[in-house]
């Protein structure tokens, strides 16, 4: 699924071979319009301007951990890429000059493929364990793992820099 470009270095290892690899626990999955790879947005921005909605549907046993999101505008999706390789430490993107160090890139294929989303939440069922978002950059069926409230206060750093080339 994921060619390997020139330039990248992968592991020498497959961490998702380790006997040690975190147990995580699959708190619901994502629905999405996403079915494929090539067609899954590259970012929550793509996500947004090319529409669709998506949702988290949060199961049974951990829908009590919903109780204080209403009324949040925003929510932290975490998530799982469980298609992605996990032994490339250095990539090549597409869209770039050079390859970048994983830590440097917001690719799903990395050590541990954990996928970062900050969507506005449209509505929230509690009873059926429904968070409706405004858009998710994630294929449908993707784990979730986590959901923390977003915090315009603390989450969002104003004067916050990147680099240019190839950002």
């Amino acid at each position: 699924m994921f060619e390997q470009r020139e330039g990248e270095i992968p592991l020498a290892c497959d961490p998702a071979a380790d006997a040690d690899d975190a147990r995580l626990a699959y708190i619901g999955r994502v629905t999405s319009p996403w079915k494929l790879r090539e067609d899954c947005p590259k970012n929550m921005n793509d996500a947004r301007e090319r529409g669709g909605g998506a949702t988290v549907t949060v199961d049974a046993a951990y829908r009590a951990g919903l109780a204080g999101l209403a009324g949040f505008s925003h929510v932290i999706v975490l998530s799982w890429f469980e298609q992605a390789p996990r032994n490339l430490i250095v990539q090549k993107p597409r869209h770039a000059s050079d390859a970048k160090g994983v830590f440097a890139l917001r690719s799903p294929a990395r050590p541990n493929p954990i996928g970062l989303h900050v969507a506005a939440i449209v509505s929230l069922d509690m009873e059926n364990g429904v968070i409706e978002l405004d858009a998710i950059d994630a294929l449908d069926g993707t784990p979730v793992i986590d959901l923390k409230p977003y915090f315009a206060s603390v989450d969002a750093i104003p004067d916050a820099t990147r680099p240019t080339k190839d950002a």
